[in-house]
């Protein structure tokens, strides 16, 4: 039970795994399974409820009981693999481990399963009411407070069956554990981030305000002579600005190497993600034009006569 939004992307209540076989197959051993997948016995709203969007087909219904043929939505991973597609897997058969016979009937998107940090896995569902259980989780989408809507949902149930055991838990609770430490590591990261990206700005102003101010005399000389101020502000950034060039490769080199480490600390952290790459790329760029910028143009607004008097 969750305020707001659930997806069984936070990790679903899982029935256990069955290994899957193709609907020719005859030879039912663990070795030619096509996949070992996790199952999950759930009702018909309960995509609704969990927030999973459906790819393709349909959702369990009331009809789908144990007198009419089995069923079964499969994730996008799981059509991938056994069919091809998504769009390939709709009326498509597929067999468990005891040679029963699953339709697919829906393509639900992937989601986090087992973990946080898992590959995409192949998942089936099965309608509850095709595969009774001894135990059930019911799971509520609600726009209120889950403190406040625990007692009416625990005297909903008690009325049902007075003795039936009852736990009930925030949905974000769980994963507020699993995600403490990637969040804290994020957030460590982050301090990192930009204490280091201060340190850098710092670095290139004094290395720029070094390099300009040891050519005050010429740069004065130069605009005494009729330079405009575009060449001669050309001229005191060049070699900041080279250095700069080489800096930031020598970063992204040290960057890539680094990000395999990273995508082990921080949750969906990938290696090479190049939308991250370009952003720190661009964003030390124009931290360090700035910090060149500045030394160079407060070269030039002083007078030539007084620079050419600078020893």
């Amino acid at each position: 039970m969750e305020k707001g939004h659930l997806n069984h992307r936070q990790l679903g209540e899982a029935g256990g795994h069955s290994n899957v076989f193709t609907d020719g197959a005859t030879d039912l051993r663990p070795s030619n399974a096509v996949v070992d997948a996790p199952l999950f016995n759930v009702s018909s709203e309960y995509f609704r409820a969990a927030g999973t969007t459906l790819l393709a087909g349909r959702a369990f219904t009331a009809q789908d009981t144990k007198d009419s043929p089995r069923v079964g939505v499969i994730n996008a991973e799981f059509a991938n693999k056994l069919f091809g597609s998504v769009s390939g897997a709709l009326g498509r058969f597929y067999k468990m481990n005891d040679g029963t016979r699953i339709l697919v009937v829906g393509v639900a998107e992937n989601g986090k399963y087992e973990g946080l940090t898992e590959d995409p896995l192949p998942v089936m569902f099965l309608p509850i009411l095709q595969s009774p259980s001894r135990s059930t989780l019911l799971v509520i989408r609600s726009a209120r407070d889950p403190l406040l809507l625990g007692p009416a949902v625990r005297s909903a149930l008690r009325q049902l069956d007075p003795g039936l055991p009852i736990l009930i838990e925030p949905r974000d609770g769980p994963m507020a554990t699993l995600l403490f430490g990637p969040r804290m590591a994020t957030l460590s990261l982050g301090v990192l981030g930009i204490l280091g990206a201060m340190l850098s700005v710092t670095g290139v102003f004094g290395m720029a305000a070094y390099s300009v101010s040891k050519r005050l005399k010429e740069l004065g000389i130069r605009i005494a002579l009729g330079a405009n101020r575009g060449e001669v502000l050309r001229s005191a950034l060049g070699r900041p600005l080279r250095l700069l060039a080489a800096g930031s490769a020598a970063g992204l080199v040290l960057g890539l190497l680094a990000t395999r480490v990273l995508a082990f600390i921080v949750y969906q952290a990938t290696p090479r993600d190049p939308l991250v790459l370009a952003g720190v790329v661009v964003a030390m760029g124009i931290l360090g034009l700035i910090a060149t910028w500045i030394p160079a143009q407060r070269a030039l607004s002083v007078n030539p006569l007084i620079l050419l008097r600078e020893d």
